[in-house]
């Protein structure tokens, strides 16, 4: 299960991470703060996976 939240936090990340492009890119700040929110939603994800396996070991 932990490599599978990892895996979601990393789609989430980049998924975020492409919203946030396109919305610099067509100059929508709206769509670019959707995508800083989805990319640090899955940068927590992962750091709280990661540190489950600290802790797990």
């Amino acid at each position: 299960m932990a490599k599978e939240q990892k895996a979601k936090g990393k789609m989430e990340e980049a998924e975020g991470k492409a919203k946030e492009a396109v919305g610099r890119a067509v100059g929508n700040e709206r769509m670019m703060a959707k995508g800083q929110a989805k990319k640090s939603k899955g940068a927590a994800r992962q750091a709280k996976e990661k540190t489950k396996d600290v802790f797990k070991h």
